[in-house]
């Protein structure tokens, strides 16, 4: 420190010699002080700015591997490594700051390194060499404009500074807590001369941030879209699961732990199925049923609903083993997956947090679908590609899946023909019902739930044109609509409360589908209850034009029409959302042709969903059959 001190101290010692003045020699050696630092100063500019210009790449990184810590570190040192970038070049600008302070500091307190004495630190009665903490009195502005300082040097490096400018709010507020406390000790616990050159070192430094962002522009290298954009897509995945206050309990966490451990002691596992919450069982009902029925395997059910059902059913029959993991615990799990076959309904494997086993690559990844139309609209982007197997509801999707793969050049996948359990399970709760005679005609209407749909579009203009004319109207929304837009449902309920006539009802109760097989006409937009509808009953529906809802923007290059479009005018008739007049009457002449329409929708149903009534038997089958190769293929390996 004391050749440090003494460099200082002819810096000071020039300074003093030019301004004759205390605070301008600080200034000086300040300004001094800078011009020495400047070629860190760039360095650390360009820094910083490669730090924030490989943000989005070190955001996908976490995206792609999320949970996997030892991954996501080895991706980060090979980016890293690649782009020639040393996290802890950081750290050099920082040790240079220290160094200056502690000279500075020294400089001050023994002003024999500048060759001044104690009078040349006095300035119009106030000395600078005085502790304020222990002078007291006007002193205590020293520290008070020091803080201030610190806090106008955080808020500008907020606006100005490359790397600061992205920090979250929270650590931006951190940044600057820090700052200002730092400031205000040194103000109050050092020499009043060390916060005179604090005060001015914060000040310099914010015209040097400017000047620097003119000389080398940030603006030039990042790409501010991208990394917001990757910043939402990790935002979201550390949300999986919902927000949880801070330090408030799990109540299922201990269940949770017990039962990843459970099911990581079962050595040997056939058979996975995973269900994002309760009402997915209704999808392998049918494959479960027959797989129980037909052979010796035992079924590891994963669920992410703590309150399903499943857990019952593993109560009164063994062969059935439920497991409560959380969506947040789920990625670890999916990554150590050590089974020979894992169902299920979620799309997108590989491509978000849900991964395919990094323990085992020959687990077989199977796909079942929980809607009966086409994959390529709906779905995102490449939302199938990383499966092995899929059980399709019809041979089209054959053809819609094999483009993918011609398009994408991706390996063929095992397309087994399956058919679709839960319309085969709506078909029989209908065909149990009671059938009601009535006199009036029930219309339902059942919309989806994305944006634009029927309820925030044209539900007034719909229900003007269908109301007193003599038959009863139901508006029944999504469920998710009414769990997202809760103020929306009730502001529409609302607007009707005080409705005289006797012909509208609200049903947001979801628990039963009586509603839906007892009405005469089904009224949507996107949703695939119409399809249920007309599919289980033959009647007919009414399409209202709404915007689509499309996942996979490159849905056309395909030159496949999705089902989803093509069977609009084919199982009922289509509206336009602006032209709703004559509604009734479209509506209407429905009634009168419903027996054509019954045959039609019947007859597309066949043509469409396979193995009608033996879904169950199709998807069972090809599981056993399966599992039994595989086990063949482990005796031929063991044996050789």
């Amino acid at each position: 420190m004391r050749y440090i001190s003494t460099f200082f101290g002819y810096l000071l010692s020039f300074s003093f010699g030019l301004t004759k003045s205390y605070i301008p020699a600080v200034f000086l050696l300040t300004v001094l002080s800078r011009l020495l630092l400047l070629p860190v100063s760039l360095w650390t500019q360009k820094n910083s700015i490669r730090m924030v210009e490989m943000q989005p790449e070190l955001n996908r990184i976490e995206i792609r591997f999320f949970g996997d810590r030892d991954r996501i570190a080895d991706e980060t040192a090979a980016l890293y490594k690649k782009r020639n970038y040393n996290p802890f070049a950081g750290i050099l600008p920082l040790l240079l700051q220290i160094v200056i302070l502690l000279g500075i500091i020294e400089v001050v307190r023994h002003p024999e390194y500048a060759s001044l004495d104690m009078s040349d630190m006095t300035m119009r009665n106030i000395d600078f060499s005085v502790y304020p903490y222990v002078a007291g009195g006007w002193y205590w502005l020293m520290p008070v404009l020091a803080a201030g300082s610190a806090l106008l040097l955080s808020l500008a490096q907020n606006r100005m500074n490359p790397l600061q400018a992205e920090q979250s709010a929270a650590g931006q507020l951190g940044t600057a807590a820090f700052s200002v406390g730092i400031a205000a000790a040194l103000g109050a616990f050092v020499p009043a001369g060390v916060g005179v050159y604090w005060i001015c070192s914060n000040l310099l430094t914010i015209v040097q941030q400017f000047l620097l962002n003119r000389l080398i522009d940030p603006r030039r290298y990042i790409d501010h879209e991208t990394l917001e954009n990757s910043r939402k897509q990790l935002e979201e995945l550390k949300n999986i699961g919902g927000k949880r206050k801070r330090f408030a309990p799990n109540p299922c966490a201990a269940r949770e732990r017990a039962d990843y451990k459970r099911f990581f002691s079962v050595a040997n596992k056939h058979l996975v199925f995973y269900s994002e919450n309760n009402g997915f069982y209704k999808y392998f009902e049918k494959i479960i049923h027959y797989l129980l029925a037909h052979s010796n395997l035992t079924v590891h059910y994963i669920t992410s609903d703590p309150d399903d059902h499943i857990f019952e059913m593993a109560r009164e029959n063994s062969r059935i083993r439920a497991y409560y993991i959380g969506e947040r615990r789920l990625i670890t799990l999916m990554m150590k997956m050590d089974a020979d076959m894992v169902v299920m309904t979620m799309p997108d494997l590989d491509n978000y947090h849900i991964k395919r086993s990094y323990v085992r690559k020959d687990t077989e990844y199977v796909y079942l679908f929980h809607y009966p139309l086409s994959t390529h609209m709906v779905l995102h982007t490449g939302a199938l590609d990383h499966y092995d197997t899929i059980l399709c509801v019809g041979e089209f999707q054959f053809a819609e899946i094999r483009k993918q793969e011609q398009l994408c050049r991706l390996p063929e996948k095992k397309l087994v023909l399956c058919g679709y359990g839960q319309l085969e399970k709506l078909q029989e709760a209908y065909d149990r019902s009671e059938k009601q005679i009535r006199d009036r005609k029930k219309i339902l209407i059942a919309p989806s739930w994305q944006e634009g749909n029927i309820l925030d579009s044209c539900l007034d203009g719909l229900l003007k044109e269908l109301l007193g004319k003599g038959a009863d109207v139901t508006v029944r929304p999504h469920p998710e609509y009414v769990k997202r837009y809760r103020g929306r449902m009730d502001a529409i309920v609302g607007r009707y409360r005080e409705y005289k006539g006797t012909d509208l009802a609200f049903e947001l109760d979801f628990t039963a589908n009586t509603s839906i097989f007892d009405s005469d006409v089904v009224i949507t937009d996107w949703s695939g209850t119409a399809y249920e509808f007309s599919f289980v009953t033959g009647k007919p529906s009414v399409f209202v034009d709404t915007p689509m809802k499309v996942n996979n923007p490159e849905y056309e290059k395909l030159g496949i029409e999705p089902l989803e479009i093509a069977l609009r005018d084919q199982v009922g008739i289509r509206l336009d959302p602006g032209r709703l007049e004559g509604a009734w009457e479209k509506t209407a002449e429905l009634f009168e042709r419903q027996k054509d329409y019954q045959e039609r929708n019947i007859r597309l149903r066949n043509q469409y969903i396979a193995n009608y009534g033996r879904s169950g038997e199709a998807g069972g089958k090809y599981i056993i059959e399966s599992l039994k190769e595989k086990a063949q293929e482990r005796k031929r390996r063991k044996e050789s």
